[in-house]
């Protein structure tokens, strides 16, 4: 019966392990990354004032969630300001 529980643990761990890199791969890239993409597809933007206040609006709060190590809410911001330049 020990053999059993033993074998159905390992089983069970051995296959958290192809779980992991899954949700890894999964995750959002860096925010600083992100920002960095954003900047650059702005400065080339052409933009009426008012989608550029908005896009200005959206970095700086993606500069904030960035700073608190939130990055999936920054890209989130980061993704609304490129939806508004058309990139």
């Amino acid at each position: 019966m020990k053999k059993l529980i033993a074998a159905t643990f390992i089983t069970a761990i051995a296959s958290l392990g192809s779980i992991v890199p899954q949700a890894h791969a999964a995750a959002a890239a860096p925010c600083e990354d992100t920002l960095k993409t954003m900047r650059a597809a702005k400065a080339t933007a052409k933009l009426s004032d008012a989608d550029m206040a908005k896009v200005n609006d959206l970095e700086a709060k993606a500069i904030e969630r960035c700073n608190a190590d939130d990055d999936a809410r920054s890209d989130k911001f980061l993704a609304d300001a490129m939806k508004i330049m058309g990139k």
